[in-house]
């Protein structure tokens, strides 16, 4: 039976252990079981599902995860972290813990080794200001995952499910929805968390498409358009690909493909749609190659 996820058995595994919080790790743990319950039940975890879990912190929600899952990889960057792990999860003979930096991880021979190669489930409580490279990170390795559920700051959860002509709607956005379908699940406010974090958070499950929304002739140009026409958001997006230093266009080629996709030339990339990006990159790359 799970016995973290409230302040007093929390503070109590904290003392016990000596813990000092590391600001560089950025470590919230989670102190309410409605939203350890809303976790689980966000990310569908059946008996027959290998998880994958990214900082696991004291083992908060990997008890949780234990109890649901067939099998728990759980990766920690922190070490002083391993000997709480070890008498939180000593209950549990299904789960293994490594102590590795995420980003530095092999999942894809990981999920090879202890799945077979079939799709897993992760499930994170992310260090926010790590939060976009480790899910782009998993997006571009494409390993095979169901879904990602993650516990993201508010303002970044609302960015990924933004849309056209939102303040929130950018580069991200465009990115995680090309791989997945965004759906907040729970917001969590501060109180939740112990040390309590200064802004509000959310738990937000990417169910990944089994076929792109769109169809694209080269990934690598259609983000680097997409990143070019963000990266000045006053800017039109003709002055946008034109003052890129990632992608080298003539303006005629520019020019060209926009008026191609009959947009008139002041518009703004936070206007166009994915669909409208993928057509745009499918036009550049032809002309590209037409030379």
């Amino acid at each position: 039976m799970a016995k973290l996820g409230n302040p007093k058995e929390t503070i109590e595994i904290l003392n016990k252990y000596h813990f000092v919080f590391q600001k560089k790790f950025g470590q919230n743990f989670l102190i309410d079981t409605h939203v350890l319950d809303k976790i689980i039940k966000s990310a569908e975890i059946t008996k027959e599902d290998m998880v994958l879990e990214i900082g696991p912190g004291i083992g908060t929600l990997t008890q949780y995860l234990c109890e649901a899952a067939r099998e728990v990889v759980a990766v920690e960057i922190d070490k002083s972290l391993l000997p709480i792990l070890e008498d939180t999860l000593s209950a549990y003979d299904n789960v293994t813990v490594i102590n590795e930096d995420i980003l530095k991880v092999d999942i894809n021979k990981l999920v090879q080794e202890r799945n077979n190669g079939r799709p897993i489930k992760i499930v994170a409580n992310l260090p926010y200001y790590i939060t976009t490279p480790i899910i782009m990170g998993l997006f571009e390795a494409h390993v095979p995952v169901t879904n990602i559920t993650v516990m993201v700051q508010k303002e970044v959860a609302d960015r990924m499910q933004s849309g056209p002509g939102s303040k929130d709607y950018g580069a991200l956005s465009l990115a995680v929805q090309y791989y997945a379908k965004p759906y907040i699940a729970a917001n969590v406010p501060p109180n939740c968390f112990m040390p309590r974090p200064n802004v509000g958070s959310a738990v937000i499950r990417l169910t990944l498409h089994e076929e792109r929304p769109v169809n694209v002739k080269d990934e690598k140009l259609l983000f680097q358009i997409i990143r070019a026409s963000f990266n000045q958001r006053r800017k039109t997006l003709a002055n946008g690909l034109n003052n890129s230093p990632e992608i080298h266009l003539a303006k005629d080629i520019i020019s060209e493909s926009i008026q191609e996709l009959n947009l008139t030339p002041s518009i703004r990339g936070e206007a166009l749609t994915l669909d409208q990006f993928a057509k745009l990159s499918n036009i550049i790359y032809d002309k590209i190659n037409e030379r």
